[in-house]
């Protein structure tokens, strides 16, 4: 098999979005949301082997990695070719045998407009404080537009940012702002953790790469209450479903005062997908406004109602995903859905 460097390598000459190496076939790399078949030359190499990706992770993991790895028989990393690029990789075992997804991360943080963000996305960045939730399946690029909304703020204000990731994916430079990156198992033990602490570090913004535990989005909740600007993601699929999985993860009677304290901090929610175009993936994002109705129907547990507010809530830059895809349909961007 070809070396994994040279693998790497051909991954981004192809914009791959992922690569698979999995013991009995051979690499698969995804390309605008399809699953290729690597081919060298003429001829399909051979399937890959169990001693090829004991080899690869070899190569990849930093000794205390590959220790953590055998610990627990799964691990994400971050891993930096340089010259080449960045890479987060998830190892794990299936069968007694190792495979690896791996994905490409940009040295380069897209702007908001190049990822065709709403402006009024870019507009909550510019608060002081409360919440803002980015959504959306694995794969839907939510630390791309994380990474672009914090770059923004690192550009045009003047803060203290601290971000918590599992893995490290994109590497912010100080700019107008002083950021500081902690990876979980690196810098952290948990996420809950690091964000405790955090509170104590005195950050303007924070940014959680992952919120999916009680802990972490009571936690979160506090900060946004208390002066800070959170970005955070979660994987549900739209605004209302991210709101019921807030609240339901409480003990019901906790619920009603959560749903104060979403209704008192929350800027924005932002669900996203990604879609196959004519010539790439295009974004299609679904965007709920915090406004004074909003927050209204956000206490008096009446989510089911957001769908329409956000169908005539154009004049507040509102939109569903269907009207996003909708739209993209329009501007020729991609087929019809």
């Amino acid at each position: 098999m070809m070396e994994v460097i040279s693998l790497l390598r051909k991954a981004l000459a192809m914009e791959a979005s992922d690569i698979h190496f999995t013991v009995g076939t051979t690499p698969l790399f995804r390309v605008n949301g399809n699953l290729i078949r690597f081919e060298q030359d003429d001829d399909t190499i051979r399937p890959i082997s169990q001693a090829d990706t004991l080899k690869i992770i070899q190569n990849l993991m930093t000794p205390g990695q590959y220790e953590t790895w055998q610990q627990y028989g799964e691990l994400e990393f971050s891993y930096s070719l340089p010259g080449v690029g960045r890479f987060r990789v998830n190892a794990y075992r299936q069968r007694g045998c190792v495979s690896l997804a791996i994905r490409p991360v940009p040295y380069i943080i897209p702007t908001i407009e190049e990822l065709n963000i709403p402006s009024v996305v870019s507009a909550m960045t510019e608060k002081k404080q409360g919440l803002i939730l980015v959504t959306g399946p694995t794969g839907s690029g939510k630390s791309t537009t994380l990474a672009a909304l914090v770059n923004k703020i690192n550009q045009e204000r003047n803060c203290y940012i601290i971000t918590i990731e599992d893995p490290i994916e994109y590497l912010h430079q100080h700019q107008k702002s002083v950021i500081d990156q902690r990876e979980i198992g690196g810098d952290t033990n948990s996420t809950a953790g690091a964000l405790r602490s955090c509170l104590r570090q005195d950050p303007d913004v924070i940014m959680i790469g992952d919120m999916g535990d009680q802990e972490t989005i009571n936690t979160a909740l506090t900060a946004a209450e208390t002066g800070h600007l959170v970005l955070a993601s979660l994987h549900t699929s739209n605004a209302v479903q991210t709101l019921e999985w807030i609240i339901d993860l409480f003990p019901f009677f906790q619920q009603e005062q959560i749903k104060v304290k979403l209704a008192a901090v929350l800027q924005g929610v932002v669900s996203q997908k990604l879609i196959s175009g004519i010539s790439t993936r295009e974004l299609a994002i679904e965007v709920l406004v915090a406004t004074s109705a909003v927050r209204s129907l956000i206490r008096e547990g009446k989510n089911h109602q957001l769908p329409t507010v956000m169908q005539t809530g154009g004049r507040w830059g509102m939109q569903t995903m269907e009207m996003s895809i909708k739209e993209l349909e329009r501007i020729g961007r991609i087929g019809n859905q």
